[in-house]
């Protein structure tokens, strides 16, 4: 796990008690151990943990404060046997003034002690009363055991053997002011931010802290772990409900249960590596960094050695099998509802800006025309237009399928769409004996350029009847195949006026279908062969099988492997620039057993595979091969389409932008380089 750029973290609520230092740091050093017996390199524990948070006016009492010492040294002490950096609460009084403090602690060492900067003096909170502002103290160290220590906000702990562990602290109120100190500490590198909190819950707060979590984590583009205090405080005049929560990238990885009757421990693995990539790739992120600079150039970092576990470890987070569809069925009627309406947006206005009110679309019967055919109706819908106006064709050559013809049919009829059937045979004859194939000769040759001369005619026939009828083509071909170079270029399947699938993944398309299947304002007859077309095995239907056969004869997926690990590859790569190692790792702990995790609600039980590293690491080969040596030509040249997903798209206007002639050397010999078992 810590080899693929992975870092496991931990929150911890113990149960403590009100000014008793000395029994709070045997919680402590207990929830550390428990958390560093589960591999975890980082442990967070809430704000004032070694004294209680509800103390009061005893933080005045000297007694107190020794006690705390006595505590802090103790856990000090006792993190010697602890591999996990440290962050505990507690109070500390410098030259004179009290402050409330976070003390970072690894192995016996205390690395820096980190001030609260804000401290909130409204309603129930009076906390200028006992403590001073981190801002106000004018030493950047202090004297701490004999030690001297780093003092102040703007420290960011270091990890030397960990690429990307930067550690920044700040406490509770510090995270409810309009530019949190862990802002800056982000700009200056910082990828783990962490919160000491006490935070005493009323009604609806613990939702307001989730959204202030998220928006800091994502702005930041950072984890950002929180720790709330739990069981124990005072509840003289307030309650704690103990909340833990981590965060990456504005994404919840795992929350605590609250109000729980004792301590609580939550563990995630952080993706350094993807924040990292996501940091490179947003110029606006290092624009702030410039903006900021001399803010960002008073930041200290602190440098340690976590030496981190080196066992094999599976990972503590979901790692979804299906990144371009929710699992969720609340997410997922978003993500479909979005869609459909972003499609049909785009094709809308292409239609306006063109003066054509008709379009032109080849309905093979299989899922991509099919979804397609969808979008054009809701379309033409949306523009008060009859559905008439879309001229579908369905064109038959010599591997059609009957039940692929029969639901092509079936659909164009049942939309009330203008529908012609045009065999398209003849005119391939005329082809390939022109072209002296050997298939003309009586040859049973079925070559790629036999494949690709029924590809072309049937393209070449919508872009006719388009001129023919004043009309646009519509373009059908996922991001899938796009991504794979599955379509065949030029006067193929890869051009059109203009493509409303470009960037939605085979995967989502099988879904959208699926959903818009359940809706109430589509007749049954339409649901019946919707969900009979998902249903059919995903074919190109260019190469002959038996004669009169109901099922295609070619299976798509023989070749280029199952879409849905081909789409998994898609995401990672493109979005997060992700090596082909932690791709497989990634792949086989999210498919590795069908029966554990989530699944999106559409897919039938029938429908859930599992997958082994071997056929993980074939696919992955293929798919590199595929999308970096033999198809960005086909990319460079394609037709308009609208963005569907922040997955991206692999339009060369937009969101990705590569040589036709490069090579994929580095990625392949990554692949082969896979161990046989991670």
């Amino acid at each position: 796990m810590y080899t693929h750029g992975f870092v496991r973290v931990a929150v911890c609520i113990p149960e403590v008690k009100v000014a008793d230092p000395d029994y709070n740091a045997k919680q402590i050093i207990s929830l550390a151990q428990s958390a560093c017996d589960k591999k975890a390199a980082l442990c967070l524990f809430p704000e004032l943990s070694i004294s209680a948070y509800s103390c009061g006016d005893l933080f005045h009492q000297d007694a107190l404060l020794d006690s705390c010492l006595m505590a802090i040294e103790k856990v000090t002490e006792a993190s010697k046997q602890i591999a996990a950096f440290m962050l505990v609460g507690a109070p500390l009084k410098i030259e004179g003034a009290l402050y409330n403090c976070a003390i970072a602690i690894h192995r016996g060492q205390i690395l820096g002690v980190v001030p609260k900067s804000f401290l909130p003096n409204y309603r129930e909170f009076y906390e200028k009363r006992q403590f001073c502002s981190g801002r106000d103290c004018l030493l950047n160290e202090i004297s701490l055991f004999g030690e001297k220590v780093p003092f102040g906000a703007d420290v960011i702990f270091n990890a030397t053997d960990v690429e990307h562990l930067r550690i920044h602290t700040e406490i509770c109120e510090d995270l409810w002011t309009p530019i949190p100190p862990s802002t800056y500490a982000a700009l200056a590198g910082a990828t783990i931010l962490t919160n000491l909190s006490a935070s005493n819950i009323t009604v609806d707060k613990a939702r307001y802290r989730r959204d202030l979590c998220a928006r800091q984590s994502g702005a930041c583009v950072a984890a950002y772990l929180y720790a709330a205090a739990g069981p124990g405080e005072s509840t003289t005049d307030l309650a704690w409900d103990g909340h833990g929560m981590i965060f990456e990238n504005d994404e919840l990885l795992v929350e605590s249960g609250r109000f729980t009757p004792g301590p609580d421990l939550i563990l995630a693995d952080i993706d350094l590596e993807r924040l990292a990539q996501d940091r490179m790739r947003l110029t606006s992120f290092h624009d702030s960094v410039t903006a900021y600079r001399d803010l960002v150039k008073q930041v200290r970092r602190i440098d340690f050695t976590l030496d981190p576990p080196t066992a094999s470890l599976p990972l503590k987070r979901q790692v979804n099998r299906f990144p371009f569809v929710p699992s969720n069925t609340e997410d997922l009627d978003i993500r479909c509802y979005e869609t459909y309406n972003i499609q049909i947006h785009g094709l809308a206005k292409r239609l306006k800006s063109s003066g054509f009110e008709k379009l032109v679309i080849g309905v093979s019967g299989g899922l991509d025309s099919t979804h397609a055919l969808i979008v054009a109706a809701k379309t033409m819908d949306r523009l008060n237009l009859p559905r008439t106006n879309i001229l579908a064709y369905t064109m038959p050559a010599y591997a059609t399928s009957k039940k692929t013809k029969d639901n092509a049919h079936i659909l164009m009829e049942s939309l009330g769409v203008t529908s012609r059937e045009i065999d398209i045979q003849p005119s391939c004859d005329q082809m390939l004996k022109d072209i002296q194939h050997p298939y003309a000769e009586g040859k049973d040759v079925y070559d790629v350029n036999f494949e690709n001369v029924q590809a072309g005619e049937r393209t070449s026939h919508l872009f006719r009847l388009a001129g023919q009828n004043r009309a646009l083509v519509l373009g059908t071909g996922d991001l899938s195949e796009i991504a794979l170079g599955w379509m065949t270029y030029g006067v193929g399947d890869h051009m059109s006026h203009y493509n409303v699938n470009c960037s939605v993944p085979k995967t989502l398309i099988q879904h959208l279908i699926r959903w818009i299947a359940n809706q109430d304002d589509f007749a049954q007859a339409t649901r019946d062969v919707l969900t009979d077309i998902v249903n059919t095995e995903i074919s190109p239907e260019l190469v002959p099988g038996e004669a009169d056969a109901e099922e295609p004869a070619q299976k798509t997926e023989d070749k280029v492997g199952p879409y849905e690990l081909q789409d998994f590859n898609l995401y990672w790569i493109t979005r997060f620039g992700v090596r082909p190692s932690k791709v497989a790792f990634l792949a086989l702990h999210a498919w590795h057993d069908a029966k554990q995790g989530a699944w999106p609600s559409t897919l039938p039980k029938e429908n859930r595979k599992q997958y082994t590293l071997a056929e993980i690491k074939q696919w992955l080969e293929v798919f590199c091969y595929r999308f970096f040596k033999i198809s960005q030509f086909k990319r460079s040249a394609l037709p308009d389409g609208p963005k569907v997903g922040s997955g991206g798209s692999l339009s060369p206007r937009g969101d990705w932008r590569a040589p036709s002639d490069g090579e994929a050397r580095v990625w392949l010999e990554e692949v082969k380089n896979i161990p046989d078992k991670l």
